[in-house]
């Protein structure tokens, strides 16, 4: 087996497992997490903290 990915493998366990219904949740918490890491030393911040 060649080398793959972190993701590539992800997507392959979840289409095995049959728990594709998972990756809309998981691409959920990486985008909220990304925000909150890229809006954390803004002016925003303060906006997107009350939010949550």
């Amino acid at each position: 087996m060649g080398k793959m990915s972190l993701v590539g493998e992800f997507i392959v366990f979840l289409k095995e497992n049959k728990k594709l219904w998972l990756l809309p949740i998981v691409l959920t918490l990486l985008i909220l997490g990304a925000l909150l890491v890229y809006v954390q030393g803004s002016a925003l911040a303060p906006f997107i903290y009350t939010v949550f």
